[in-house]
């Protein structure tokens, strides 16, 4: 019998009972950035791992997705997994149509590896370049596996912090495939929406096809409040933010919940008040459907359009 690994100190689970959304989400909304981790008897975490998380297994995640609303999910793989996309393609499968994946690579992935991936739904890979989550981030090998997936139509998704772009906007913007920026690029709130980090960021975001999600306020907030007990207008401080984005590329943004929220430390957000956080974040009818309807379906299912 294999003997599991206990979960890293201090480790915050998934929030036990959402609460039901008061804001209904249209019909077609993509939840485009949430994870499945294990579980771990059935799908071992990497043993190069940053950290060993709590199960949160396919069956939580479409009972989330469920009891929020959400049409269709975009299964990104989390870091906890390595390179073995077995979980999450096991959970892409199973979902009936109803989900897509994004899957880390190595450079020497075959062809036929990669052709199996995209016909099981995957339709990205993830290039981290979060120091605190992975070793290094290879700019040669990320530049193979970008020219690799490019004839399949795939896009590349990033996550990095704000304070890295200016050494990494020109890598970025070289690769031949559209990216996906998760989380707005992780800027630093407690800066001014309109100074020189976060207009850095637009004009980065201008430079060819690079969306964005406006995701995880719970991760970027310092000050709050969080969205627990009810709270109708948790994380202030990122909203400035959020909105900017929604306003200036209507057409490229993506929303998603993060669940199950790894190595949050601060607190667990409940999951029906961030559905109901999104009606801050997109303030028109037409807004809300570019973000959650148009624009992921457009990404990951244009056929469907």
């Amino acid at each position: 019998m294999t003997t599991l690994a206990a979960k890293t100190p201090g480790w915050l689970d998934w929030h036990p009972a959402p609460s039901e959304p008061s804001f209904r989400l249209p019909p077609g909304t993509v939840d485009a950035h949430c994870h499945v981790f294990g579980p771990q008897a059935e799908f071992p975490f990497a043993p190069e791992r940053k950290y060993t998380p709590c199960d949160a297994g396919r069956d939580r995640l479409f009972a989330l997705r469920d009891h929020l609303g959400v049409d269709r999910q975009v299964i990104v793989q989390a870091t906890c997994h390595g390179a073995d996309n077995s979980a999450m393609l096991d959970a892409v499968r199973a979902s009936g149509g109803r989900a897509r994946g994004v899957a880390t690579v190595r450079p020497d992935v075959t062809d036929a590896e990669l052709r199996s991936l995209d016909a099981a739904g995957v339709r990205g890979v993830r290039f981290n370049f979060v120091r605190r989550l992975v070793d290094v981030s290879p700019k040669d090998a990320l530049r193979t596996i970008a020219r690799r997936i490019a004839p399949l139509g795939w896009h590349v998704v990033l996550y990095f912090e704000s304070a890295d772009l200016p050494e990494l906007a020109d890598f970025f913007t070289s690769l031949p495939t559209p990216l996906v920026v998760d989380h707005m690029g992780r800027p630093d709130v407690t800066k001014p929406v309109d100074g020189p980090e976060f207009s850095r960021f637009l004009r980065f975001t201008d430079r060819g096809e690079i969306w964005v999600k406006v995701s995880c306020p719970e991760r970027l907030s310092v000050t709050g409040p969080a969205a627990l007990e009810g709270e109708r207008e948790p994380y202030a401080d990122v909203l400035p933010f959020s909105r900017r984005v929604v306003e200036e590329f209507g057409d490229r943004v993506l929303w998603g919940t993060d669940w199950p929220h790894p190595n949050l430390t601060d607190h667990m957000p409940d999951d029906g008040l961030l559905v109901d956080h999104v009606r801050r974040i997109a303030v028109t009818e037409e807004q809300r459907r570019r973000l959650l309807v148009d624009n992921p379906t457009r990404l990951y299912w244009p056929g469907d359009r």
